[in-house]
């Protein structure tokens, strides 16, 4: 098992020419050895990507076969990962009925949406394009719901076409707009408001936190209940429910609560004024493990929130994205080179910001381990970098790594949200494969770019002349 896991894609052999850190040429931070290192630990990526024999596997398949075969940097997925956290959502929450809305952000890869369609998941989608993927991979437009604050008139129409669940409002100019599409159009557009409920939720970044005053989204819980009194006015709105959202990777049950109760509170208030909700969205941000760790007890949340909701008739609407699919996927990276500057270890992998952005933008840690273990590499604290031409361009920073060579694989853990998602063509780079693995096969769900894709759509016109009497150069 693992056959090539040490070659680099096209050459069969580690490059000779790439530098090491114990050449001449290198500069003069001493070796692991002599800083008295210890062999490294083999380090996991938890269930799902397990070590067998001292190499990562999943679901019995060699991620060192996998990156020979289809070549690096490569995203690698778990079907059955996938599935099993949906069931336990379902499983969870089975004492309400609900609609489990998956967040098309996180990871919109058709095949993956079309995994997640078949378990009986819906969508949570927050643009056109979106909306069309879901489509297409098998999701019933009345299992959608469309968020997000910048919703265009086209979008709306084409989503009151296809029949989707409802619209959560996030302002009340696009509440105004969506009226008038719908009355164009002689429907009822089923809406939710999204509510912003002033709670403070601890997320690990604050561009992750949205359900402060301060936030763009949402309306004020006052703001919000004038708008519901307005229903009877407006026959071609459809107030079906209330929507509230208030961050991500959270994994603290508290601020989900707070913000369930001051919503369970609108919800009394405006039945008492004649409108008839139908549901409640607590939105997602559901947090995970990036480190190992436990991420957010789903079953206490799903206690506490069944219980209120039981009472007053309400159906449920979960939209989580991460707790889906983040632990269910890993980024594969080849190291490029080492290098030594300033008494730092540089460690150069062919992956960088253009295919994970987290660790970049958010501050995000992903565990970096290697594919093969071996017993008598020694640890190295080190920067795992990319290739991209930007400081920021790292994997992790001051991390102890089994000391590699130009070459050896080395796998990101908890990589399946966020990460194609978000992935650019920056720098001109190509973006990358990616694979399903399924009963023990991997299906290649996405074909690695080309230069000739980069470049598809654009166009180099003649030039235009000067108008007659121009003379400019």
């Amino acid at each position: 098992m693992g056959e090539g896991v040490l070659n680099r894609p096209g050459s069969g052999v580690p490059d000779p020419s790439a530098p090491r850190a114990d050449s001449p040429d290198s500069s003069s931070l001493p070796s692991p050895a002599a800083e008295g290192a210890t062999p490294a630990p083999p380090g996991d990526l938890g269930r799902g990507f397990p070590r067998v024999q001292g190499e990562l596997t999943c679901r019995g398949l060699s991620l060192g076969g996998l990156a020979q075969r289809f070549g690096t940097p490569l995203y690698v997925y778990d079907a059955q990962g996938i599935a099993e956290r949906i069931r336990r959502f379902q499983e969870a929450f089975q004492g309400v009925e609900l609609l489990l809305a998956y967040s098309v952000k996180a990871n919109g890869n058709l095949a993956v949406l079309n995994r997640i369609g078949l378990a009986g998941a819906g969508a949570d989608i927050v643009s056109a394009g979106e909306l069309e993927r879901a489509l297409k991979a098998g999701i019933p437009a009345s299992r959608m719901v469309f968020a997000g604050v910048g919703k265009t008139a086209q979008e709306m129409e084409r989503a009151l076409e296809v029949g989707i669940h409802a619209f959560h409002v996030e302002s009340e100019e696009e509440l105004d707009v969506l009226e008038d599409v719908a009355r164009r159009r002689g429907v009822r557009a089923p809406v939710g408001i999204r509510v912003n409920p002033d709670v403070e939720s601890p997320t690990p970044h604050h561009y992750t936190a949205t359900g402060h005053a301060t936030s763009k989204f949402g309306i004020p819980v006052t703001r919000a209940l004038e708008l519901y009194g307005t229903a009877p006015e407006r026959p071609h709105l459809w107030f079906r429910g209330i929507d509230v959202h208030i961050g991500s990777q959270i994994v603290a049950v508290e601020p989900y609560l707070a913000a369930l109760d001051t919503v369970l509170e609108m919800v009394d208030r405006i039945r008492a004024g004649g409108v008839e909700l139908e549901y409640l969205d607590l939105g997602g941000g559901f947090g995970v493990g990036y480190r190992g760790e436990a991420g957010l007890p789903l079953e206490r949340l799903a206690a506490a929130v069944t219980d209120r909701l039981r009472e007053r008739g309400l159906r449920l609407i979960l939209e989580p994205g991460r707790s889906i699919v983040g632990e269910a996927g890993v980024l594969l990276t080849r190291v490029l080179y080492r290098k030594e500057s300033g008494g730092k270890r540089f460690v150069i992998t062919d992956a960088g910001m253009t295919e994970l952005l987290r660790p970049s933008h958010y501050g995000g840690w992903h565990r970096v381990v290697p594919v093969v273990h071996d017993p008598e590499a020694l640890e190295a604290t080190v920067d795992v970098v990319g290739p991209v031409c930007e400081s920021g361009d790292f994997l992790a920073l001051d991390r102890p790594l089994a000391h590699p060579e130009p070459g050896d694989l080395l796998a990101v853990g908890t990589a399946g949200a966020y990460g194609f998602s978000m992935a650019s063509n920056y720098n001109a780079r190509c973006r990358p494969a990616e694979v399903l693995v399924e009963n023990g096969r991997p299906l290649l769900i996405r074909r690695r770019e080309e230069v000739d894709d980069l470049m598809r759509g654009e166009v180099i016109p003649p030039p235009t002349p000067p108008e007659s009497g121009d003379d400019t150069p």
